[in-house]
């Protein structure tokens, strides 16, 4: 099973709607009925625009939560002090499978989204608006949205906007790697970390934040901070737009006033009355065990205390009826193919990581956990990016949290549940390089001969063991790493290496076959 989530989900509000709202009218809110839903949105000046910010405490609803008053202020600095002109970047590539709520948005209500950037292009003097999109749907709304409103990309216009499409990785969607799209160049990190408020997109000073920010910003335009501050609680006043998926029976995105109990959320969806866990934040984010669960609200400092993530709103619970550190391995494997290729902890870090995770899952017992924690270890706060953080972060709170099922799996060889696969991740087809390619890696045992060609090919999917002989990673190739398994299967000198077809039951893993060979 590969659990996927629709392109633009269910949508549900607890309490009053404030971002859907009207979309118990229509599909898709155009200009003109986004202004008979909104109303007509007045501007505002640079200081007005960063107090009304602060004054609702809108923090960054992508994953980093940074202050947007702040962020605002340093752009403005720093277009002041070199003399040009800021750009205004709305991040919505979504390119993680358990994200939908910045979708939902940019496909069913894009004027909201647009009146959030243009306010702060407005209050910063800038004249070129950029916005990043993953997916046909949403690349299709927003270009008709901005041609409802005259908008585009052409010289001479008082503000030039413009769409770029990023590639559906995990990676595309972080800030530097839109700005260097945007730039013209490779949807990627750039391996340096550097400002967007000092020098993003054409060089020039760069307010860039998610989608979901900028529609919070047109609502608190229009409510002010008072009106705004009467929903949510008061240190976090709002709505938080959330995508859950999981063991649920109706995968969805909810509105919801920020401080709603987390079971009430689960219950909405048809999640399981006690669940084993919950992952908040998706997967840069953290488990929680079911009690952490039961008792948290959904608030970005109340999961935090208990342990979670807000992070972009992502809530996948998950059943008793599958194995969690079999679910998260699978999406450590994912998140391992995922890497941008550009450093050492994340091309090399992170398949060391999910292998050692399986070699723990395969009967690898203290050795194989103690090998696994100095992996994590190594990858942490070493990467280019924020990539090795997140999935590192991920990995260490599974076993953090389900640590019965590790003691079963140390001590005992399994839990003895199966991996139903649960979590959503991207099915083969879809346009994403970092899908799979229905293809595996194989070796033939009898053949091997530990020369470990292969493993310096592609590292990605291929380590050596301690006794020198290769151990696979236990996922398909995905696309984007296909020649490279071709080219390992090629130099292999004993002919031991294949490419099989991925069958609906994977293969066995590497350890216990090596183990039954004698090759300990």
């Amino acid at each position: 099973m590969n659990a996927t989530l629709p392109d633009v989900p269910e949508v549900r509000v607890v309490g009053l709607p404030q971002l859907t709202s009207g979309f118990d009218l229509v599909h898709r809110l155009d200009l003109e009925m986004h202004l008979k839903v909104h109303g007509p949105l007045a501007p505002l000046g640079g200081e007005q625009l960063a107090e009304l910010a602060e004054g609702v405490a809108l923090r960054g609803r992508g994953g980093a939560g940074f202050p947007f008053g702040r962020k605002l202020r340093a752009v403005a600095k720093s277009a002041i002090r070199r003399g040009v002109r800021p750009v205004v970047v709305v991040n919505g590539s979504e390119g993680e499978p358990a994200c939908r709520k910045d979708t939902v948005l940019l496909c069913r209500a894009p004027h909201l989204m647009l009146d959030g950037a243009l306010l702060a292009a407005e209050a910063l003097g800038a004249r070129t608006l950029v916005i990043g999109v993953t997916r046909d749907s949403t690349e299709a709304s927003v270009r008709e949205a901005l041609a409802e409103r005259g908008l585009t990309d052409r010289r001479g216009r008082a503000l030039r906007a413009r769409v770029v499409r990023t590639p559906e990785r995990m990676v595309s969607g972080e800030a530097s790697a839109l700005i260097r799209a945007a730039n013209g160049g490779p949807p990627l990190p750039p391996g340096r970390r550097v400002r967007a408020s000092d020098s993003g997109v054409g060089n020039a000073p760069t307010l860039l934040s998610n989608t979901e920010t900028y529609a919070q910003l047109a609502i608190a335009a229009r409510l002010g901070a008072q009106r705004y501050g009467n929903t949510g609680i008061p240190g976090e006043p709002g709505t938080l737009m959330l995508t859950v998926s999981g063991s649920v029976a109706r995968p969805m995105v909810l509105e919801v006033p920020s401080g709603v109990p987390l079971r009430y959320v689960l219950e909405l969806c048809g999640a399981p009355q006690v669940p084993q866990g919950v992952l908040t934040g998706g997967y840069h984010g953290s488990w929680i065990d079911a009690v952490a669960a039961h008792g948290a609200v959904v608030s970005r400092e109340a999961l935090a205390a208990a342990g979670g993530a807000l992070g972009a709103g992502a809530l996948l619970p998950i059943g008793t009826d599958t194995c969690p550190l079999g679910e998260s391995l699978r999406v450590a494997h994912w998140l391992a193919a995922e890497t941008a290729g550009q450093c050492g902890p994340c091309r090399l870090g992170l398949p060391a990581a999910a292998a050692g995770l399986s070699d723990v899952l395969g009967g690898g017992g203290r050795t194989a956990l103690e090998a696994l924690r100095q992996v994590t270890q190594a990858v942490r706060g070493r990467g280019a990016c924020k990539h090795p953080d997140g999935s590192v972060r991920f990995l260490l709170s599974a076993l953090n949290a389900f640590t019965d099922d590790l003691a079963a799996h140390v001590l005992s060889g399994g839990c003895g549940r199966p991996t139903a696969g649960v979590l959503p991740l991207p099915s083969p087809g879809q346009r994403d390089e970092g899908v799979p390619s229905g293809e595996r890696l194989a070796v033939d045992w009898t053949l091997c001969e530990g020369h470990g060609l292969c493993a310096g090919v592609v590292p990605e999917l291929i380590r050596l063991g301690p006794d020198g002989y290769p151990a696979l990673a236990d996922t398909p190739v995905p696309v984007h790493l296909r020649g490279l398994a071709q080219r390992a299967v090629r130099r292999c000198p004993a002919l031991a290496l294949r490419l099989d077809r991925d069958a609906a039951e994977p293969e066995q893993r590497t350890a216990p076959i090596r183990r039954a060979l004698g090759r300990n």
